[in-house]
């Protein structure tokens, strides 16, 4: 297996709530809801640099697609890494995906390791980080 990863797919709790903050809150772009003219299989999928998408699909339809059995959310599995260019633009973000309806974990700050980052919660619990990392170029 290549190390390629072309689609993240989180699951959601409800597919409208998620698509409004992603679309309209972030401001991500997206052809809306497909598939719901199959059982199942609605879900919505949004285009992020260098070709890799993000995908919602509703948490209990994952589950059935999946084959397993659905067991409660735990926000500290993963998170989803958004790197910027700059300390400044690390705030700009939290500003903005507070104004868009999220839950900041924690505010923007000095890290240990010498950058600066933030955390935030999208309405399904999802841990976000931004971070500015002074040893990664941001394009």
């Amino acid at each position: 297996m290549k190390p390629r990863i072309t689609v993240i797919t989180i699951g959601v709790d409800d597919l409208e709530r998620s698509l409004a903050f992603y679309r309209d809150g972030l401001g991500f772009e997206t052809d809306g809801i497909v598939g719901k003219e199959f059982e199942h299989g609605a879900a919505a999928f949004f285009d992020l640099e260098g070709g890799l998408r993000l995908a919602i699909f509703e948490r209990d339809n994952l589950a059935l697609d999946a084959k397993i059995n659905p067991a409660q959310p735990n926000p500290a599995e993963f998170t989803l890494g958004h790197n910027v260019g700059s300390k400044e633009e690390v705030d700009q973000v939290m500003e903005e995906v507070r104004k868009a309806g999220a839950t900041v974990t924690v505010p923007a700050h000095e890290t240990f390791w010498g950058g600066y980052s933030g955390y935030f919660q999208d309405p399904d619990g999802h841990l976000w980080e931004v971070v500015w990392n002074p040893q990664w170029e941001v394009k």
